[in-house]
């Protein structure tokens, strides 16, 4: 057993293990709902054993095998059937034997790749795909997948449980699907690995501003992606933009953690290996045909990246991506992002009158009293901006931007008065 201090890094080994123990029960056994409620369960008697008695030589097994002898005692309280128990006993491995492949990280990559493409089966709708595969691959929990949803972590609750029963009726079984059906579902695939992404970029909750483990994570299976299918230049598209939004992560907080905006950050702490990665990948993929909506982001951070200030950027350029985007792929977001580009090339007014449209579909989104509140603040307006900010802080799940969100309230109210 090897030593383990703090819990940070306790939930971020079982969140980087859940995915791959999954992977491989249900390859094993099927049965999808059944075999993620017995992996949580392994997962919970993880968090209560080993901050005490440490983690084992190789956790891995060790969550594989206390997750199948709940699989084990679950069908054998279903049914005494001398059939059931006889496929019980096969299941258990001997004491002392590590499951097979529990070391294999090339398995381990290939069956978290078939997960993400299960929990993005047809047979479910585009919202409990999305739901499932944070919930079974990213490892995000239900508040933190309702939060990304906007929704209500009860309603999300509901609807994971109904994309595990749709799993089950659909009768999938865990393999890789034909070429036609994973083209099928590519896309939700992107969607979900740039929520994930998003999610461990600008934490909806929480102590910590950013999750690393999530970001890399998402990272890794859309590199992975990309190594399986270098033909699609979306995925090459997603990657080089999480890579260059990625790059900025030390320079977005301070030592104590208060979050510095774009326009503050000292760029000096960019990651330049991993913008040169970035930039290389999107050549690679932009101009090669009509770009999709992951390459024309990719082309906004590209802009973001090669600027040395904010005054320096090309935001003609970023305005100009950004309504080509807004045209291809509209969306509230979209248009909120377009606003900013907008103010910084035609001024706040300007901009402010994108945002009187977007009210009713983002009332709920802290980002858009914030955004509201920047703009007032350029305008000059420092009362209406001070109450932006407060309604912001008041809406973000965040400790940090509530923090950064309250002080530029307090500081807008000395200016004020």
């Amino acid at each position: 057993m090897t030593g383990l201090s703090g819990e940070p890094i306790l939930e971020d080994l079982l969140r980087t293990l859940a995915p791959q123990v999954l992977g491989v029960l249900v390859r094993r056994h099927g049965q999808f709902a059944e075999c993620e409620d017995a992996v949580q369960e392994a997962l919970l008697e993880a968090a209560l054993q080993w901050p005490t008695s440490g983690v084992p030589d190789s956790p891995k097994a060790w969550l594989l095998t206390v997750a199948t002898r709940r699989l084990v005692d679950q069908w054998r309280s279903e049914s005494a059937r001398q059939a059931r128990e006889e496929r019980a006993a096969a299941l258990e491995p001997p004491p002392g034997e590590e499951p097979s492949s529990v070391g294999d990280a090339d398995g381990f990559a290939e069956d978290t790749l078939t997960l993400l493409f299960l929990c993005c089966h047809p047979a479910l709708s585009a919202p409990s795909q999305l739901a499932l595969t944070l919930r079974a691959v990213g490892g995000l929990t239900t508040a933190e997948i309702a939060s990304a949803f906007l929704v209500p972590e009860s309603t999300m609750g509901q609807r994971i449980s109904r994309a595990k029963q749709g799993i089950k009726k659909a009768g999938a079984h865990f393999e890789p699907p034909e070429a036609a059906e994973r083209q099928a579902r590519l896309g939700v695939v992107l969607h979900v690995l740039y929520l994930i992404f998003n999610e461990g970029y600008a934490a909806s909750s929480g102590p910590s501003m950013q999750r690393e483990d999530l970001t890399a994570e998402a990272i890794r299976l859309t590199g992975l992606l990309r190594v399986l299918l270098p033909g699609e230049l979306e995925v090459g598209g997603l990657l080089a933009l999480m890579l260059l939004t990625d790059a900025r992560r030390r320079a977005r907080s301070l030592p104590d953690g208060m979050l510095v905006p774009l326009a503050e950050q000292d760029r000096g702490l960019w990651d330049t290996a991993q913008i040169a990665e970035g930039l290389e990948l999107l050549s690679t993929v932009l101009g090669v045909g009509r770009p999709g909506p992951y390459q024309l982001q990719a082309a906004i951070a590209a802009v973001h990246a090669e600027a040395a200030s904010t005054d320096q950027t090309d935001w003609p350029q970023i305005l100009a991506l950004y309504t080509v985007l807004e045209a291809m792929a509209p969306s509230p977001v979209v248009t909120l992002n377009r606003a900013v580009a907008v103010a910084m090339v035609e001024g706040p007014r300007a901009a402010l009158e994108l945002l009187d449209g977007l009210d009713m579909e983002l009332k709920n989104w802290h980002r858009l009293d914030a955004v509201r509140g920047h703009l007032l603040e350029m305008s000059g307006e420092l009362v209406g901006a001070r109450e932006c900010f407060l309604a912001a802080a008041k809406k973000t799940g965040s400790v940090q931007e509530r923090q950064y969100l309250l002080v530029k309230a307090a500081n807008l109210g000395q200016l004020s008065t």
